[in-house]
């Protein structure tokens, strides 16, 4: 299985305050490295573009798309995807990328979303999913707004139905927060946490769709899950659904 797993990065620039002087550093930082490894042990075959590649990598036509049997869009926001820099600093029409997509989960590949700070609709708002082409592809509706909800205290996830993706996994370990949405009508919902879907399955057109609402790395995804013995299994066969 080929995937194209987008996101996952960040640049923290920082201001040192030592009394009267201070000065600046800058560091980048990548939270999948681990899912990443996890899913090639698995068979997974991954390229990774990191969130400030996609405005100059991602591919132009949907035949580069259909390279990759599944995409994976975790914690980078619709306008990394919009505003790319040919249409923002040089006004050039080209191909809306969350439309080819869009096309591309019709004509048959797998769109998976992981919840953050900056997928579904997130801190703010600023992901902005809702209000793009694939709040019609994803099996959940989104907020109007932020839709964050912060569980420092942890929670577990439970199985909504009996489904092959967690029947023998037990108890979920404890996640720290989650990205609140709703399961569409026509979408399988298989974890809830307190009434709110964690992790829902569906199809648009020919290709299968899959959302979870919290995260594949900290900080939601807490220490407990990311050493979870049952982590690797869990992302691999997830994927695996969506050929």
């Amino acid at each position: 299985m080929k995937v194209l797993f987008i996101g996952e990065s960040w640049i923290v620039h920082m201001i040192h305050t030592k009394g009267y002087d201070s000065f600046t550093s800058t560091k980048y930082e990548e939270g999948a490295t681990y899912l990443l490894s996890c899913l090639r042990e698995e068979g997974v075959d991954v390229t990774y573009m990191p969130s400030h590649e996609v405005q100059v990598r991602f591919p132009k036509s949907l035949e580069e798309l259909q390279a990759f049997d599944a995409i994976v869009i975790s914690d980078v926001g619709a306008n990394t995807f919009l505003l790319q820099n040919p249409t923002f600093y040089q006004m050039q029409i080209i191909p809306n990328a969350l439309d080819s997509i869009r096309q591309f989960v019709a004509a048959g590949g797998g769109l998976l979303m992981i919840g953050g700070y900056l997928t579904f609709m997130g801190i703010e708002g600023k992901a902005n999913y809702k209000n793009t082409i694939l709040a019609e592809v994803l099996p959940v509706e989104m907020m109007n707004g932020e839709d964050r909800v912060e569980m420092p205290e942890g929670f577990s996830p439970k199985a909504s139905k009996s489904h092959p993706l967690v029947d023998s996994f037990g108890e979920w370990p404890r996640l720290l927060g989650y990205n609140k949405l709703v399961t569409k009508p026509d979408a399988e919902e298989i974890l809830n946490y307190n009434g709110d879907p964690m992790l829902v399955v569906g199809t648009y057109g020919s290709g299968k769709t899959a959302a979870f609402a919290s995260d594949c790395a900290p900080h939601w995804g807490s220490l407990e899950f990311m050493n979870w013995e049952h982590y690797s299994a869990f992302w691999g066969n997830l994927l695996k659904t969506l050929q």
